[in-house]
């Protein structure tokens, strides 16, 4: 516990609300994520069948968009709680594909924080982040079927821009729903037109 207090405090707190921090994480932290994931995994049940890699963290760690998918920054965060507990993670891209254009991937919250409106908390703290560092839209895709994930985002203010068929993940092969929201004023039909893949008529 102690040595988790003192690498917490070594990073800076890029944002925090209510009883949790976030920080930045980098690859030298996945043991740490990976015990986090393992702990957590009702999302690698719901989406592939199966629980996470051994590997899983540091694959998400070393992730990169595809090469047609240009960005600025790649986001592995933590959300902390009391007593620097791990209580959540998430990846974020900014500027993907086009400037002002924020991408949410992996969204975990601990499985026993589920109902208790933490997930809301952090995701509200996120977005304010997201957009005082100059996000106008955010994007993010989820498995059609995961009615859990499906209704968190919907109740977040995301709509349905189009849907994708996701490669093999586990022992499936999933529907993705690509979901987008305006988060300075604008619209979802001007963020269509900054990102054309995600239009409804895109192959």
């Amino acid at each position: 516990m102690a040595d988790d207090a003192m690498r917490s405090s070594d990073r800076p707190v890029l944002f925090g609300g209510g009883a949790f921090r976030a920080f930045e994480i980098g690859i030298e932290e996945a043991p740490r994520l990976q015990q986090f994931l393992e702990a957590n995994p009702e999302y690698y049940f719901t989406v592939g069948g199966v629980g996470p890699k051994p590997t899983e963290a540091i694959e998400e760690l070393e992730y990169l968009p595809p090469a047609e998918m240009p960005y600025r920054k790649m986001w592995m965060l933590e959300f902390r709680g009391e007593g620097e507990a791990m209580i959540g993670m998430a990846g974020v891209v900014s500027d993907l594909i086009a400037e002002s254009v924020w991408h949410v991937g992996l969204f975990i919250v601990a499985t026993a924080l589920h109902g208790s409106g933490k997930a809301r908390e952090i995701y509200d703290a996120l977005e304010a982040w997201m957009r005082d560092n100059g996000a106008r839209w955010s994007r993010l895709g989820v498995v059609q079927g995961n009615l859990r994930a499906e209704r968190f985002w919907e109740r977040q203010g995301y709509v349905e821009t189009r849907k994708r068929v996701l490669e093999e993940a586990g022992r499936r092969t999933n529907t993705v729903r690509v979901m987008a929201k305006p988060l300075a004023g604008g619209s979802v039909a001007q963020y269509l037109q900054l990102v054309a893949r995600d239009r409804p008529e895109s192959p």
